[in-house]
């Protein structure tokens, strides 16, 4: 694994990168950093060139001075292309990373050769994201907009670890996925400004997330890049149910239920995850 500092899009981003082949881009989501994707990593370094940054606001990256979403991170994704001299990449990401992929592939569809996605929030979800019966999972992103919530959640090592590691554990489906790396994820959350920077995205997506649940959010264009999804059966933030209008989204769509694995398949099952990845740029990229 190597690790560099890459000035892009006026700010510095910590990249790690393994690997040799064409290149594959590896979006993380929250609350988590690029050492989500190191099992991934450690099992496709054979085949590809794996380029995963720290997103701005998130692990050793510079810190956004306020709210900053999707759109904000393409830009900043395309100017790190640039700086590390990739043309057309892949790109995998799920949550936080998915999102920026669907921006992505609206403003720089020429720049990707392919979309990998595990679970993400895209517009077909719409009024379901705020049914009753969800309330009690959607809550962090309403309090993630409070400016107290860095404050509350970074009181001490403890409040953070119990914070953290609730999603971390509650999200999963095989629950002791993050077991052996929690006491590395409390301290990237305790470095200054990682909890405000995690939490900006909310702020950024509030808007957009209110008008998708009224049921008022515009059509958006499809995409045409290939694209793969690959839907965790258990996950308990994002049921398989709402993948049903993905094909709205997609018009060149592979898409299937991973089983027994929750919101993040690249760490529970890691030897799975891997394979679907290669399975699928493997067809599109070149050798």
């Amino acid at each position: 694994m190597q690790h560099s500092t890459v000035t892009a899009a006026g700010g510095r981003f910590h990249v790690a990168t393994a690997g040799s082949g064409p290149a594959v881009l590896l979006l993380h989501g929250w609350p988590e950093y690029w050492r989500t994707w190191e099992p991934v990593m450690q099992r496709l370094g054979d085949r590809f060139t794996l380029v995963a940054p720290d997103l701005r606001g998130f692990g050793e990256s510079d810190k956004p001075a306020g709210p900053w979403g999707a759109e904000d991170h393409a830009r900043d994704v395309i100017a790190l292309l640039d700086a590390l001299r990739l043309g057309r990449v892949g790109v995998v990401g799920h949550d936080v990373g998915g999102a920026v992929m669907l921006s992505l592939a609206r403003a720089s569809p020429e720049r990707l050769a392919g979309l990998f996605f595990f679970d993400f929030v895209y517009p077909g979800i719409g009024p379901r994201m705020g049914a009753p019966g969800r309330l009690n999972e959607i809550w962090y992103q309403s309090f993630h907009q409070m400016p107290m919530a860095p404050a509350l959640v970074g009181a001490s090592r403890d409040t953070c670890r119990d914070y953290i590691g609730h999603f971390l554990r509650h999200w999963a489906h095989r629950k002791d996925a993050f077991d052996d790396v929690l006491e590395d994820w409390v301290d990237n959350f305790l470095r200054p400004g990682n909890l405000e920077g995690g939490f900006a995205y909310y702020r950024a997506a509030h808007a957009g997330r209110m008008a998708m649940i009224a049921g008022h959010a515009p059509a958006p264009q499809p995409i045409s890049v290939p694209t793969c999804v690959r839907w965790a059966e258990h996950d308990a933030i994002f049921p398989v149910a709402w993948a049903d209008r993905l094909g709205e989204v997609f018009t060149d769509l592979d898409f299937a239920t991973l089983p027994d694995v929750g919101h993040f398949p690249h760490r529970e099952d890691p030897d799975r995850a891997a394979a679907e990845i290669a399975g699928f740029f493997g067809r599109i990229l070149p050798g």
